[in-house]
């Protein structure tokens, strides 16, 4: 029936047809589902309000459809036990020579000579127990980043403490012996306070890099004296000082390299977990592998900071028993600062360039897998 210009419902169909041409548009744009290209169904069903993106509605590859959290450090409470008895074993060590009838030189300078190896054994534990605390209170209480710090102190002080009681009942009663107790809880609280960064799987693949790296320093001292003989150490002073420079130079070279494949491997590790997890999650790019490498080279520069700092009474002691003794403790610190730098810039150029090496493979690999889910969306 057709409606006369004058006729007061004349308006009315063409405000009708409106009305249903926008609810017709606006439920047609509203149902349509992401198809699934392994199924053909729809993954999940729309939103109509449109307020959120969930996990499933994320596209591969469009960062902005993903929901991020904090992804807890893989194998933490296996690194916490390897740090901590490797902790156990330096402090132990330390106790033997201290207490070495045999040893020709006096108990301040080899507390001052195993002061090194045990801060450095102490930041490693109070990172590695601080993650896995981290872990656990993140499992029951959520991943809040105060609550993760605060639980990073707590177990840092943890760990300061029972080594800290430790070398006070099992060390003899002396000046040295607290200087040792206060410097390692003062490492072991500062590795906890590194641990409660939000990037747990960084801070764990430092922890464990540079833990290998402290054992492979240790295993390498095995070969120190047939390298010496390699590069020239004869009778003459100058002969020893250039063999010992070359020794120092080879050890923070393979140091530098263990750690930063060792950063790489577990962060790669790190990666594959997560992706198995919540394909949808944020992955670590470059610069995470670059500070995972350089981070056991960062340790080590923070030990001797705190060595200089926390142990500065006990190395004065040491350098003032003679000149030898005091031009043995500043050669000594200067070995120590190079390595660190040495195994900072290698260890970060490693890690950085063994990830460069996966890039092409990866994207080969994403490319087949993206196609699909493009053309079924489009559907």
């Amino acid at each position: 029936m057709t409606k006369q210009p004058g006729s007061p419902n004349a308006a009315q169909p063409d405000q009708d047809a409106a009305g249903d041409t926008a609810e017709t548009t606006a439920g047609e744009a509203g149902p349509t589902p992401v198809i699934d290209p392994a199924t053909d169904e729809p993954a999940v069903d729309h939103d109509p309000a449109g307020d959120r993106t969930d996990v499933e509605d994320a596209v591969p590859g469009d960062d902005s459809a993903r929901v991020t959290g904090p992804v807890p450090a893989p194998a933490a409470a296996l690194l916490a036990l390897l740090s901590l008895g490797w902790l156990a074993a330096m402090l132990w060590s330390t106790r033997e020579a201290i207490h070495s009838a045999e040893a020709g030189v006096t108990v301040i300078s080899l507390s001052a000579f195993a002061l090194p190896g045990v801060i450095s054994a102490a930041l490693v534990a109070g990172a590695a127990v601080a993650l896995a605390g981290g872990n656990a209170l993140g499992r029951r209480y959520g991943g809040g980043i105060t609550l993760r710090f605060v639980g990073a102190i707590g177990a840092g002080m943890l760990v300061g403490l029972v080594a800290a009681l430790a070398i006070n009942l099992t060390y003899a009663d002396n000046a040295t012996t607290n200087v040792i107790a206060g410097t390692t809880a003062a490492a072991a609280i500062i590795g906890g306070a590194v641990a409660g960064a939000r990037n747990a799987p960084v801070v764990g693949a430092v922890s464990a890099s540079a833990l290998g790296a402290l054992i492979f320093v240790v295993a390498f001292s095995r070969v120190r004296d047939p390298l010496f003989d390699l590069f020239g150490a004869g009778d003459t002073q100058e002969s020893l000082v250039n063999a010992a420079k070359w020794v120092s130079r080879t050890e923070s070279l393979l140091a530098g390299l263990v750690a930063g494949l060792l950063a790489f491997a577990y962060l790669s590790w790190a990666k594959r977990r997560t992706i198995r997890r919540d394909p949808a999650a944020t992955l670590p790019r470059w610069p995470a592998y670059l500070l995972a490498g350089a981070g056991p080279g960062l340790f080590l520069l923070l030990a001797e900071v705190i060595i200089r700092v926390g142990g500065r009474s006990l190395l004065d002691l040491a350098g003032a028993l003679s000149e030898a003794d005091s031009v043995a403790q500043t050669m000594l610190g200067t070995s120590r600062v190079d390595n660190g730098i040495w195994v900072l810039f290698v260890g970060a150029l490693t890690a950085l360039i063994a990830f460069g090496r996966t890039l092409g493979s990866t994207e080969t690999e994403d490319d087949p897998a993206e196609d699909p889910v493009a053309a079924g969306a489009g559907r």
